[in-house]
């Protein structure tokens, strides 16, 4: 939902992270970050305006709130990206342009995880001398306990993900630390020092390092856990904290003076104060960064449809503009519970009616994706290039779709397509896809539903989408972190299905697939691991079970006074936000 590349790496100099994949050219800086030299896109490659400047003020906007600032209760990509400001995960993504902001690397560890017993147990050792924003030290115990209360106490803390839950010893028996009465915690997740945690799992896991990537591996004291209230008094152990919470309108981060640059190699404390306004509207955000008001949109979604016709026609605007890949994939899931679409040759029919070049331009041309012809995005370590379903143009083959129909003994079908409604780019591509599938004889009408519940009581629900005939779901994927496993498991994997919140919307439950899911995660070698998730990808094409349309693409506006812009991979194509700092006075 959220959100790969090389693990076990030594850490290097904040410095050298910060300039990685930057060239004088691209570094646009200035006094008064107005007058840099950087060109469009030059975020995505490199990393705009580097500067040490110290002190102003960075201000962010985004057009809703999140449900919660707490790093252990979140599953969006843009607080993953955040909240490390105020939380260190055990490893997290080197700041870094485009696919090299994919490269994992340690934060709250001293290094990557040690893995033994086969890899079932995972040690990892904390770094000394850590401390939270009042004075006191990090301990092994408190990312015990964070992990504990964000993926045990389901009933309290239930917005990020569960793969701890399902991994670690014990871990379905164990009911969390609000219902522990024996104060021991689960007996998988040991410390034998305060420096010293180690996971033990019920399964070797050979992606753990980028698990432990998740904020949920921050550590929260237990004497300050509020449960859910704990996202309005959030204890820091990054380089800022919390100074006020205004929840739904504001937050406002200042130094945290007992963050010390010695135990961090990452973090910088550039800005003297961070901070985040909350439900601007769309128009005044992409017109504040315009006039250099703010720096980001923090969600990262892009500039809306009428910003992006002005910036594209001048120049100067243009420049400072960043198209970034997302590592995500926009698509049509086929159902394979609902008839006809349990036949192989009807999905295939759909494969093949699609225009892809009119849903491209239904959702903003190229700059908005890219055409796809696999599952896996272009922009994920381990992609490898094929099309199982070529047509000239990419604007459908309606003689293929059609002799694909007389296979699947169809001539005509009448069927549902679902969309989130608030969701325009995707209820004006599902109308693209339509007005394909009607050229062939496949009549799908729309039915719309709100993205907050799409997953929990509709699409998401297959007892639903087989009563309502929704043969056909629109969607749009980006990885829990950027490995094979972490972008395919829960969309092909036949354990991802549930039976409210599913992602898995073909239902694709094939058993060779699984296999190699399973035997994939276990391997310790990387290269048959990535090799083993293009084979799923190739597989799951073969059923048609997934119509991959585009490979996301997001427009951003760049702040010509944001320093040291780069737009990661590893944050769907937003910027990092880990040392971003300003030239305005």
């Amino acid at each position: 939902m959220r959100r790969s590349a090389v693990a076990a790496l030594a850490v290097v100099s904040s410095a050298s992270l910060l300039l990685a994949g930057c060239s004088k050219a691209d570094d646009g800086s200035g006094e008064d970050g107005a007058k840099g030299n950087a060109k469009a896109n030059a975020a995505t490659t490199g990393v705009v305006n580097v500067s040490d400047k110290t002190g102003g003020t960075v201000t962010y906007a985004m057009a809703d709130a999140p449900e919660s600032f707490d790093p252990g209760n979140t599953y969006y990509a843009f607080l993953y990206n955040f909240s490390r400001l105020y939380a260190r995960p055990l490893t997290t993504f080197k700041p870094a342009p485009g696919e090299k902001g994919n490269e994992l690397v340690p934060d709250l560890a001293e290094s990557m995880g040690v893995p033994s017993d086969g890899g079932k147990t995972w040690t990892y050792k904390l770094r000394k001398g850590v401390k939270y924003d009042d004075g006191t030290p990090v301990t092994a115990k408190d990312v015990k306990y964070a992990v504990e209360r964000s993926n045990f106490a389901r009933d309290v803390l239930s917005n990020g993900p569960n793969y701890f839950q399902t991994l670690l010893d014990g871990g379905d028996k164990y009911k969390g630390p609000y219902k522990d009465k024996s104060d021991k915690g689960l007996a998988s997740i040991q410390t034998p020092d305060d420096h010293t945690i180690v996971f033990k799992l019920n399964q070797p896991f050979a992606d753990f390092d980028y698990l432990v990537s998740a904020p949920q591996t921050a550590p929260v004291p237990k004497a300050k856990d509020k449960g859910a209230q704990y996202t309005s008094s959030v204890v820091s152990s990054g380089s800022y904290k919390f100074e006020t919470y205004q929840e739904g309108k504001q937050v406002v981060l200042t130094r945290n003076e007992h963050w010390d640059a010695k135990t961090d190699p990452l973090r910088k404390q550039y800005p003297d104060k961070i901070v985040l306004n909350m439900k601007v509207n769309q128009a005044t955000i992409d017109k504040d960064l315009m006039a250099g008001e703010i720096i980001a949109d923090l969600k990262g979604a892009g500039v809306d449809a009428q910003t992006q016709a002005q910036v594209m026609a001048k120049e100067d605007l243009k420049a400072n503009t960043d198209n970034a890949y997302g590592g995500r994939l926009v698509y049509t899931a086929i159902n394979t519970k609902v008839k006809p679409f349990d036949n192989v040759e009807c999905r295939k029919a759909v494969q093949y009616a699609i225009d892809k070049v009119s849903v491209q331009t239904s959702m903003g041309g190229p700059i908005r994706g890219e055409i796809a012809s696999t599952i896996m995005p272009n922009d994920l370590p381990g992609y490898q290039k094929f099309d199982l379903y070529t047509t000239e143009g990419n604007k459908g083959d309606a003689a293929k779709a059609k002799q694909h129909l007389k296979a699947c003994g169809q001539e005509k079908i009448s069927t549902f397509i679902s969309a989130r409604s608030e969701r325009q780019s995707e209820v004006d591509a599902a109308t693209a896809v339509v007005a394909s599938l009607k050229k062939v004889g496949i009549d799908a009408k729309i039915k719309q539903y709100p993205g907050s519940k799409y997953f929990t009581d509709y699409a998401g629900v297959p007892s639903f989408t087989k009563k309502e005939n929704i043969g056909l779901m629109m969607m749009q994927w980006g990885s829990d972190w950027p490995t094979g496993y972490g972008y395919l498991k829960q969309i092909l994997h036949g354990k991802a299905i549930s039976q409210s919140g599913n992602t898995n919307l073909s239902e694709l439950d094939d058993p060779a697939i699984n296999k190699l899911f399973d035997q994939a995660i276990a391997n310790t070698d990387k290269a048959a691991r990535d090799a083993a998730y293009a084979e799923i990808d190739k597989k799951a094409m073969e059923q048609a079970v997934i119509v991959p349309l585009t490979y996301f693409k997001v427009l951003h506006y760049r702040s010509p006074y944001g320093t040291n812009m780069t737009a990661s991979s590893a944050w769907s194509g937003q910027y990092d936000y880990l040392n971003i700092g300003t030239t305005k006075k």
